[in-house]
């Protein structure tokens, strides 16, 4: 497989919907850990209307698709998740703008505009965008962006690389336990240690885009 198509973009998605969904309480009490224990909560309430709104998405190019799933994304999740996720997802649509197939150059754009689209919404809501080491999505979202756009630069296939590519779900280093989280709601205003001995947010960014890998193996 070295495409991917908008119809297994949208499998994708589908699958991470579900992820959301299904772990909802899940991550609530992994959030607790680290912030105020809504996260789940908050991202489902908007994925839940993802898939009710599903039929009416726009489905004619990878582009087009996002930037519906990013409009229900923004409206719906709740707190601090639907500007953060809504904005990945903006960035994402605006890289793939008009594509019905992506390969693996493109893949990795799509992911780096997104996380620069999650960056630039940190700063104008905190004055100052998360970056790899503050504790939060980009954790785990930039390291496997940078991973995609090297194996997009050496050649190499996009299921090989995809797995390759996923984030670890252990911290940097030792000395990252226990330190507060930088950036994010939690770390903005009042500083809150995290009671788990593995960084949460990059633990949720690992599952999420490790389950999601399994839409593009579907047709293999």
């Amino acid at each position: 497989m070295d495409k991917i198509t908008t119809k297994d973009m949208a499998n994708i998605i589908d699958i991470m919907a579900d992820i959301i969904i299904e772990n909802e309480v899940h991550f609530c009490k992994m959030d607790s850990a680290a912030g105020d224990g809504d996260f789940g909560m908050s991202l489902a309430k908007g994925f839940k209307q993802l898939k009710k709104d599903w039929d009416e998405l726009d489905f004619d190019d990878i582009g087009a698709f996002l930037k519906s799933c990013s409009m229900v994304i923004m409206e719906y999740c709740g707190g601090a998740s639907g500007p953060i996720w809504g904005s990945g997802f903006r960035g994402a649509a605006k890289s793939a703008k008009g594509k019905e197939e992506i390969g693996l150059s493109e893949l990795a754009e799509m992911m780096q505009a997104a996380v620069e689209s999650i960056q630039k919404t940190g700063e104008r809501s905190f004055g100052v965008g998360a970056k790899v080491g503050d504790k939060t999505l980009i954790d785990a979202l930039a390291p496997a962006a940078d991973s995609l756009t090297a194996s997009a630069e050496a050649g190499e296939r996009i299921i090989t690389r995809y797995e390759k590519s996923r984030p670890s779900s252990r911290p940097r280093s030792g000395k990252d336990q226990g330190n507060p989280r930088k950036a994010g709601k939690s770390g903005h205003g009042r500083r809150q240690e995290h009671r788990s001995s593995r960084c949460w947010s990059v633990r949720r960014g690992s599952h999420f885009y490790g389950n999601c890998g399994k839409a593009l193996k579907i047709d293999l």
